[in-house]
């Protein structure tokens, strides 16, 4: 699964390739987590046997916690997974372990699925344009953590799935799709947290497709609300 990949002069990835047969060169996937990493899950089936399959290929499922169930699921999978312990770890001089950890891997995405850690701009700076994130709020109402129970306390008849780019805001990158979620009847947060993700484990799968096969622009953010309760001003908290 650990194939080569053309690296251009700058150390970036070159752009897809046809080859004979018309198609293209699929774009290598790391996969970030912290927990049991069920978008992760959703991603992996996708490349294995969905909208992914032709598109995408997982270079490395990676965890800042050794122990986290989504590791072992992953290998199962039959997923490369790989592990730095960022616990009492200064979070600049983390990332940039990290960094060069999934350097190795060479991918062409960094794709965060309940990679619960703010990523510093060192982080940011070295896969710029690449690093995509599933956020269960518009991000235009609600940034950073609890979005579900967000959604939940304000009895929001309806809330969106969003999947953006990560810049060096909180939840502030390009959007690049979003999806509504019903919540009418939704009287627990444990129902609004079942109806939210069984739309974030195909959106993203999606989304990520639609990227690959060049069918999405990045439009420039438009300016955000303020920062709800439980959210921070500085850096990414990864959703999902």
């Amino acid at each position: 699964m650990c194939t080569s990949v053309p690296i251009s002069a700058s150390g970036r990835n070159r752009p897809l390739q046809e080859t004979g047969n018309h198609s293209i060169r699929k774009q290598r996937l790391a996969i970030l987590l912290s927990g049991r990493g069920s978008n992760m899950v959703a991603l992996v089936q996708a490349v294995q046997q969905g909208v992914l399959q032709n598109l995408a290929e997982v270079a490395v499922v990676f965890s800042n916690k050794p122990d986290a169930p989504g590791l072992e699921t992953a290998a199962a999978m039959g997923c490369p997974t790989a592990s730095l312990s960022s616990q009492g770890r200064k979070r600049t001089e983390f990332d940039a372990e990290v960094v060069e950890v999934l350097g190795q891997y060479q991918p062409d995405y960094v794709v965060l699925a309940g990679y619960m850690r703010i990523l510093s701009p060192t982080f940011i700076r070295a896969f710029a344009g690449r690093i995509l994130n599933i956020h269960p709020a518009d991000t235009h109402q609600h940034q950073g953590l609890h979005a579900y129970e967000w959604a939940f306390e304000n009895q929001l008849p309806e809330t969106k799935i969003t999947v953006h780019l990560v810049d060096e805001g909180l939840d502030t990158g390009p959007i690049l799709a979003q999806h509504p979620v019903d919540l009418q009847g939704a009287d627990t947060l444990g129902e609004v947290e079942r109806r939210g993700l069984a739309v974030e484990h195909f959106l993203y799968a999606d989304t990520l497709a639609r990227l690959i096969r060049g069918e999405l622009s990045t439009p420039t953010p438009e300016p955000l609300l303020p920062f709800a309760a439980g959210s921070s001003p500085h850096g990414e908290a990864a959703g999902g």
